[in-house]
């Protein structure tokens, strides 16, 4: 694995020098995990920062009766865990890796060190713990007051941000068609999960949208795809 490289596609590390990559290698712990790993927990050591490389890392919370409930998926470029008095929305959660991934795992004594060698790196870390603290206040915003629907439209829409492969341009763009390609799997349980529902509900949603063009699958097993600007209009329209 060519650390220096997956580095430099870290967010966090994007702007960085090749010699000041070569600088942080040291402190910069890259693993890989394997599918269905547990990489945090709210009894595991908080005051660590995850950057997930490449893959992809659901978090979730357990009821009161043991039962997952998953908060959020999370891709390539994302950061979650906590250090000092920052945090980036999901402590006291469970991390698990949802297929293979590679993680980079800085501990508050290595990232302090980071960012005292490199302090154009404390701005771009609160810009990103920012965007990703907004981000979970709006899905919980959508999941607490949303109708059903409205919550699997801004999933649907969230994961297509996240997730679809066909983004066109610097100002992501979908292509001429419009229809963006996830290149995540995920079932209708899954969904369901996420949304507080259940799945026979997900589905009759879904098919919903299917008649009207909003969301395709070329088969059971193939991954979604989303029709962008229908959705968004369709979102606006649940507003």
């Amino acid at each position: 694995m060519d650390k220096i490289k997956y580095l430099s596609r870290i967010q966090l590390f994007q702007e960085l020098e090749l010699e000041e990559l070569k600088q942080i290698e040291p402190v910069t712990p890259i693993r890989v995990v394997k599918k269905g790993t547990i990489i945090a927990s709210p009894h595991m050591d908080s005051k660590i920062l995850y950057l997930i490389k490449s893959g992809t890392v659901r978090l979730y919370k357990l009821s009161g009766s043991g039962k997952e409930l998953t908060l959020d998926l999370l891709g390539k470029g994302h950061v979650f865990g906590e250090f000092g008095s920052f945090t980036t929305g999901s402590e006291n959660m469970y991390a698990q890796a949802w297929e293979d991934c590679v993680i980079c795992k800085m501990e508050q004594p290595q990232l302090e060190q980071i960012l005292r060698e490199h302090p154009q790196l404390s701005l771009k870390l609160i810009e990103i713990i920012s965007n990703r603290l907004k981000e979970v206040e709006e899905l919980l915003e959508y999941m607490a007051y949303g109708s059903v629907r409205r919550r699997l439209l801004y999933l649907l829409r969230k994961m297509a941000e996240k997730f679809g492969t066909n983004w066109t341009g610097t100002d992501r763009r979908p292509d001429e068609d419009g229809w963006i390609q996830l290149d995540i799997s995920i079932t209708h349980q899954e969904l369901a999960a996420m949304m507080g529902s259940v799945r026979e509900t997900v589905t009759a949603l879904l098919n919903e949208l299917t008649k009207e063009h909003i969301v395709r699958r070329a088969g059971n097993r193939k991954p979604f795809q989303i029709h962008w600007p229908r959705l968004v209009h369709a979102l606006e329209s649940e507003e």
